[in-house]
């Protein structure tokens, strides 16, 4: 179900190519196009907002919405293709440099299109504070001392309301808070297996998670992935096969390819996983930042038997400096919690209580609603700004449905990793395919971030980047 903003988005799109609306033809004002579609004002300016970005009109100062006398052509791309494989266990073989480019993604001197994180600009900074402020005023002397290892009751509570609203719910006591979603992945990896056993994910996968299962010196198996998801016939083939006692998945909006499963295929994984008893941990952490109207449902809600651990956290929703995030413990895995207790970092309480406060005060809400809207239109200027730059080049890009991760298949000839090595020495950060997945799958392939504005100096860096992916095709076709 689409937003109404967008709905109005697109009529007004409509008449603009029809010429029902013509280029410098001033639109009704805010609150007269509020009053003529009985919508709220945040809606109308929601909908002017993703119009703006889109290019199809501006703005004056003082004077209203124009439309744009160049209008914005919306260009498609096919989306990337995807190699087939065998998936057997193995190592995890570029340890070192999948650290080397995970250190150089948080190089705050670096333009920002490596770590997928949100601008600075998006984050409720004011709303923060008042509810930091709020929780510190209303606190008892108790939360100064030795915080609770589980985590602070009223985060619990807080997090489970919350969740309920959104059409799933989860027991206050099994909830554990963390310092991130990261570190909850990392304990419930070491409580489910051992040294040496396998976890079965998707590749192309999120380079966190490989570097973190190399760390802690788990073998992984490989299934194929592409836009569109991840074969279930081969899911459940080796969960039968494999010996893997656990599955790390993202079925919303994963990293690097954006696809979100259907609830059909998140219902059915559910089912695989009771039957094969191979616990999947779901690390659901960009679920919030949905395109859509809804908050897609998590794996966890057709989990009837307990082989689905929710874990997730607020830095891709809210800012990546604010470490909290959560595991979530089923009853069939209660024996675990005193080594669960003992395995995870407790966490700032005032943090914990600054979260809380903002659920109940709605403010975290809000903030959800208005970031939708930007990121749509954001995640689309990115994708037409790399299609015109790009332009002579054969390049594939992915459309997700929420969160803010570019998958881009160059050429075959082009080598990301040199990408990325010319890219550091212009002082710009993208991630390289390599570390995506083993056996070189995705050396043609590279990973951005979209969740900053496009500024010039983004701008800039991608224009950088595609020149000289013009120059090594040029150089290759002479050689």
């Amino acid at each position: 179900m689409a937003f109404q903003y967008r709905i109005l988005a697109e009529q007004i799109t409509e008449k603009i190519k029809q010429g029902k609306l013509a280029a410098g033809q001033r639109l009704i004002s805010l609150r007269q196009f509020s009053e003529q579609q009985n919508v709220s004002m945040n809606t109308v300016k929601n909908c002017y907002e993703l119009l703006e970005a889109q290019g199809l009109i501006y703005v004056k100062n003082k004077s209203g919405y124009f439309v744009s006398a160049k209008q914005a052509v919306i260009q498609h791309t096919p989306r990337p293709n995807h190699p087939d494989f065998q998936s057997q266990p193995r190592e995890i073989s570029n340890l070192e440099l999948q650290i080397e480019i995970q250190q150089a993604s948080i190089d705050n001197k670096l333009i920002h299109l490596g770590a997928i994180q949100i601008s600075p600009n998006l984050v409720p900074v004011e709303a923060l504070r008042r509810s930091i402020q709020r929780a510190l005023k209303h606190s008892k002397p108790e939360d100064f001392l030795y915080s609770d290892k589980q985590g602070h009751l009223r985060l619990r509570e807080a997090l489970s309301e919350h969740w309920a609203e959104d059409g799933f719910y989860i027991a206050k006591d099994e909830i554990y808070i963390s310092n991130g979603c990261m570190p909850a992945l990392s304990v419930m990896i070491q409580s489910l297996t051992e040294m040496g056993d396998s976890i079965i994910v998707p590749t192309p996968n999120f380079n966190g998670q490989l570097q973190l299962l190399a760390a802690l010196k788990r073998k992984i198996v490989e299934i194929p992935a592409d836009t569109d998801g991840f074969d279930l016939e081969r899911l459940e083939q080796v969960m039968q096969s494999s010996g893997a006692k656990a599955c790390l998945l993202t079925a919303n909006f994963q990293n690097p390819l954006g696809f979100s499963l259907s609830n059909t295929q998140k219902e059915k994984i559910a089912q695989l996983a009771n039957q094969y008893q191979c616990y999947v941990i779901e690390d659901d952490i960009y679920a919030e930042c949905s395109f859509s109207l809804k908050r897609p449902l998590p794996i966890k809600y057709w989990d009837q038997q307990g082989y689905v651990i929710f874990c997730g956290s607020v830095s891709k929703s809210l800012s990546t400096a604010y470490r909290v995030g959560w595991f979530c413990i089923p009853q069939r895995l209660q024996h675990l919690r005193t080594q669960l207790l003992m395995s995870n970092v407790a966490v700032n309480t005032p943090l914990q209580l600054g979260l809380a406060d903002l659920i109940y005060s709605r403010a975290y809400r809000e903030h959800l609603i208005r970031l939708k809207p930007i990121l749509i239109a954001q995640v689309e200027q990115y994708r037409q700004f790399m299609i015109a730059a790009f332009y002579q080049v054969d390049i594939r890009l992915n459309q997700p449905n929420g969160g803010y991760a570019l998958w881009i298949q160059l050429p075959e000839q082009i080598d990301s990793l040199e990408m990325y090595r010319f890219a550091q020495q212009q002082g710009i950060n993208i991630v390289p395919g390599e570390v995506f997945g083993e056996d070189g799958r995705y050396k043609n392939c590279i990973r951005l971030n979209a969740g900053h504005e496009l500024s010039d100096d983004i701008r800039e860096a991608i224009v950088l980047l595609a020149d000289w992916t013009r120059r090594q095709l040029t150089s290759v076709n002479v050689a």
